[in-house]
């Protein structure tokens, strides 16, 4: 994450606990009032979240801001995301590969579609650590943060007021990096993740034909940006046109998806294929 955007982000949280200090409220009461989590109002305050316009109205609501207090926050948010679409960073490509996880921090309903790669919100420790492995600019130890603040994210997938749909192509199931005891361990996560009342994961399955091709990942937050993943870096798109046009896009590649049981035995059926796999390797 560049500096511009960790100062942007550090700004609108202090200014924000200083208005929660000002109307008296604590933490979780300010979170009561707004309807969001806890955790979420203590992240965005230390500025490590960014929330979503969505929250930030319901926190203005919660702490009966006037127009030219709630006028200032939504800017301060402007500034931040501001900071991503323009890209400006001193670490390079790994700002960019932390773009989605950062958008996905402030929102409410997250949908993502992928056609390669597993969702960084699904990633296993040691799958990102391969996806990450991939960027020029990153050290080993940048490496090792950079899977840890990853992990670390898809907290958000257990809390509750959050919803995440997830719809990848069968391919992404295949296409697999290290070894097959990675993909089983990552399959596995699938399994668990799936069974999540917060969550709901589809497949397209190789048997069925895809209603358009697909050119990219991408990921929708709320209704207010989608990040679109394009080699090499992430952009977030906020046009009204733009959205319109990603979220028409998503609801045909959910349409094309099997759910519930039918994703459980297709993810059993590969996971049979990577232990065969496996077992041919190491004879």
């Amino acid at each position: 994450m560049g500096s511009e955007r960790r100062e942007q982000m550090r700004v609108l949280g202090a200014r924000l606990r200083a208005l929660r200090a000002e109307a008296g409220l604590t933490g979780a009461a300010l979170a009561q009032r707004a309807g969001v989590g806890q955790p979420t109002v203590s992240k965005v305050e230390n500025g490590r979240m960014v929330p979503s316009f969505d929250v930030l109205d319901r926190l203005s609501r919660a702490l009966g801001l006037d127009e030219s207090a709630a006028g200032e926050v939504r800017e301060l948010l402007a500034a931040v995301e501001a900071a991503v679409e323009i890209g400006s960073s001193s670490d390079g490509n790994a700002s960019a590969s932390t773009v989605v996880d950062e958008a996905v921090r402030g929102a409410q309903l997250v949908r993502s579609f992928q056609c390669v790669v597993l969702p960084a919100m699904l990633q296993s420790a040691e799958y990102a650590r391969h996806v990450f492995q991939t960027s020029p600019d990153l050290d080993a130890e940048g490496v090792g943060r950079a899977v840890a603040a990853r992990v670390e994210r898809q907290s958000l997938l257990y809390e509750p007021g959050r919803e995440s749909v997830f719809v990848l192509t069968e391919t992404v199931l295949r296409t697999w990096p290290g070894t097959p005891s990675l993909m089983l361990a990552q399959l596995d996560r699938l399994l668990a993740v799936e069974s999540l009342d917060t969550v709901r994961l589809g497949v397209i399955p190789w048997r069925r034909p895809v209603p358009v091709l697909p050119r990219h990942g991408f990921t929708l937050c709320d209704r207010q940006a989608v990040v679109v993943e394009a080699f090499p870096s992430e952009r977030v798109l906020t046009e009204t046109d733009d959205l319109a046009r990603y979220e028409e896009m998503f609801g045909r590649f959910e349409g094309a998806a099997v759910f519930g049981g039918e994703v459980r035995d297709l993810l059993l059926q590969v996971m049979g294929e990577f232990r065969d796999l496996e077992a041919n390797i190491t004879r």
